[in-house]
Formats: structure tokens, C-alpha cells, sequence
């Protein structure tokens, strides 16, 4: 059964912020919009790079290298160059903890 692992406590991710975290050997982007908590694959589909250092507009990140463009809140691509969508991890606040349960266990 997937288990869930904390992160990082409420106040370490501001608002409009992300941090990377290892989930269990997957890197996984953790977002904070509008005190909201998401997190998804920090790989971009389309050619492997990092998300996180892209550009949040509203419940969107654009990858910094090519544009492609994802919903934060579902992983679904909204714009090309991207065409797979990028997995997402269920999110929950615990005991002031953000925990991301680890879709792929060991």
C-alpha cells in the first residue's frame, strides 16, 4: 500500500511557492496556490526537464525550456510543445505536515 510522506511543514512552502522533494526515489514538485497544496512528477514530458524552476500563472506551470504548459492541479497539458500529461501525487495536510502519498511504492 502507498504510504504517505511528509515533506515539509505548512509555513516552509509560501504562497505561489514550490519546493522539490524525493518521494521514495521520484523527484516531485510541491506547490503552494493560494493555500492549496499540489504536487506532480518535476519532469516535463515533452524532453525530461525540471518544472519547478518554470514560470506559475494562476493553476498552470510553464517549462523553462521549450513552453510547454501543465494544469498544477491535474497534470493534464494545456499547451504544446508537451503532449503526455504529467502524473500527479495525492496531497494532504496532517498534523501541520504536507505529505504526498507515493503513487509507485517500493
Amino acid at each position: 500500500m502507498p504510504d504517505w510522506v511528509d515533506v515539509a511543514a505548512v509555513d516552509e512552502i509560501e504562497a505561489g511557492g514550490v519546493i522539490v522533494v524525493d518521494v521514495n526515489g521520484a523527484e516531485v514538485a510541491v506547490f503552494n496556490i493560494d493555500g492549496e497544496f499540489y504536487a506532480l512528477a518535476d519532469i516535463c514530458t515533452h524532453d525530461g526537464g525540471t518544472l519547478a524552476d518554470g514560470t506559475v500563472e494562476g493553476h498552470e506551470i510553464e517549462c523553462p525550456r521549450h513552453g510547454a504548459r501543465f494544469d498544477i492541479r491535474t497534470g493534464k497539458v494545456t499547451a504544446p510543445p508537451a503532449y503526455e500529461d504529467v502524473t500527479t501525487y495525492p496531497v494532504r495536510v496532517f498534523n501541520g505536515m504536507v505529505q504526498v502519498r507515493d503513487v509507485y511504492p517500493d
